[in-house]
């Protein structure tokens, strides 16, 4: 049978790499690929799996001619991927999930309490050679032990997210489809509560982001969400960027509507809107939730099996979508 060959976007982390190496051919681009290039490679025939990175998108005209048999996203989303459209051309969609759970919860609540206290400003204080000495009012922040946790969405990160804030001793409350009956919380039942969203956005104190980025939850943060927060509240963003509308942040802060915000994804990434990055309030970080050795080898283990699986034609452990190989689509190439 003829090898395989992976067309790998970016390079991934060890063990990645050696582990496509060792099953196919892997071609990576002298740099990124722009939409028509990505369209054009996935067209030639000459790939049998696309590893990809979140910043490749995958849209209806992208997939329009694609001829490969899968997707391996080196990530836990995949809103960078018109998954229907894959469907229908039956390329197999996979990511990495289960493995950034902890990482990105840690972040969480690290931009809960980096926020609160005002970590960047006094580290920028100190830093520019203003610090004199204990000053009763240096610096002020606001309490995290005490306060209300609204965790929008429930699955596993916020869940996580949820134990740590319960260590430190928060009220934890979250919204969702549906309420989560005690059987299907282990630790967390009874210590946690559902409500409504415009409830949560009216009573929490720290407002955290779990869910992924969909129609429904394109700018769910806008004006009329940042309005009804209160004004001593925070804004957490560790799930995507898109689901806050970051121009109305930036005035919501500006104008003192909410607290602050802190941030590790963006609308536009990796621009940030005009004025964010100038507010003292804001706590900005690059995309790093899931930025630890252990989460990034783990998820580039995860995206080669994938990909080697679906090169193999067979089914990978983590696809998105397994009914593509039961579709009519015509998207990957035969092997020989």
């Amino acid at each position: 049978m003829t090898r395989p060959t992976f067309l790998v976007t970016t390079p991934l982390p060890d063990p990645g790499m050696r582990m496509l190496e060792a099953a196919g051919e892997v071609v990576v681009p002298e740099r990124a690929l722009v939409a028509d290039e990505l369209g054009a490679a996935c067209s030639t025939g000459n790939h049998d799996v696309v590893v990809a990175q979140l910043t490749d998108v995958f849209d209806e005209a992208t997939l329009a001619a694609a001829a490969v048999r899968g997707i391996s996203n080196y990530a836990v989303g995949y809103d960078n991927v018109d998954v229907a459209a894959a469907t229908r051309r039956g390329i197999l969609v996979c990511n990495t999930p289960g493995v950034l759970t902890a990482a990105t919860a840690d972040l969480a609540m690290l931009l809960i309490l980096a926020t609160a206290r005002r970590c960047v400003e006094a580290d920028a204080y100190l830093r520019s050679g203003q610090f004199r000495g204990w000053q009763p009012e240096l610096l002020l922040g606001s309490d995290v032990t005490g306060a209300t946790l609204g965790l929008v969405g429930f699955g596993r990160i916020a869940r996580a997210t949820a134990e740590r804030a319960l260590g430190f001793g928060m009220t934890v409350r979250y919204t969702a489809r549906r309420e989560v009956p005690d059987d299907e919380l282990g630790p967390l039942a009874g210590r946690v509560r559902r409500v409504e969203f415009d409830e949560l956005v009216r009573t929490s104190d720290f407002l955290s982001l779990h869910v992924p980025l969909t129609d429904d939850t394109h700018h769910l943060i806008d004006a009329d969400a940042l309005r009804a927060m209160k004004p001593t509240a925070y804004l957490i963003n560790t799930s995507r960027g898109p689901i806050v509308d970051e121009r109305a942040l930036v005035d919501a802060l500006r104008d003192g509507q909410i607290a602050g915000a802190g941030l590790d994804v963006y609308e536009q990434e990796p621009e940030v809107a005009d004025g964010l990055a100038e507010l003292p309030n804001a706590t900005l970080l690059p995309h790093v939730g899931s930025a630890t050795r252990s989460v990034r080898s783990t998820m580039a283990r995860l995206c080669a099996a994938n990909a080697i699986a679906m090169a193999r034609g067979e089914m990978p452990e983590h696809p998105v979508n397994p009914e593509a190989r039961l579709s009519s689509g015509t998207g990957h190439r035969a092997r020989g």
